[in-house]
């Protein structure tokens, strides 16, 4: 299993509209790199979902449940289908991620622009001690 960050406008989906959906299609990403994320995923790896804006932070958490696929409607992104698990009750701050200076290499901290991501398991490990269970 690994870990991934994908990142969302909250005003346009958020974490409250993959609740309410419980399985939904995520799709929408054409950034090469970002595909190629996306690509990778495997039934059963976790997904953290990171609402970007006024006040970004880690919102919660699905796991993807079918194995990703080209997107019909656009020959450059492809989509995988993310399963609601919970919603963080504290959220993790990019501020908060940035001031630890323990992830300056990744590339949330390196790529802010990056919309889909593979985490380390240092970054979840780090989540789990601010009490949050990933």
């Amino acid at each position: 299993m690994r870990y991934f960050l994908a990142k969302t406008e909250p005003t346009e989906y958020s974490i409250d509209d993959l609740k309410n959906k419980d399985v939904d299609t995520w799709d929408g990403v054409s950034n090469f790199q970002a595909v190629r994320f996306l690509k990778s995923m495997q039934p059963g790896d976790k997904v953290l979902i990171y609402h970007s804006g006024k006040n970004p932070h880690i919102a919660g958490l699905a796991e993807v449940v079918a194995n990703s696929r080209p997107d019909p409607k656009n020959k450059r992104s492809w989509l995988v289908d993310f399963k609601f698990l919970k919603k963080f009750d504290t959220q993790i701050t990019l501020r908060e991620i940035k001031e630890s200076h323990l992830f300056d290499d990744t590339k949330l901290v390196r790529q802010g622009r990056l919309s889909t991501m593979e985490v380390p398991i240092e970054l979840i490990n780090w989540i789990r001690t601010k009490g949050v269970k990933v």
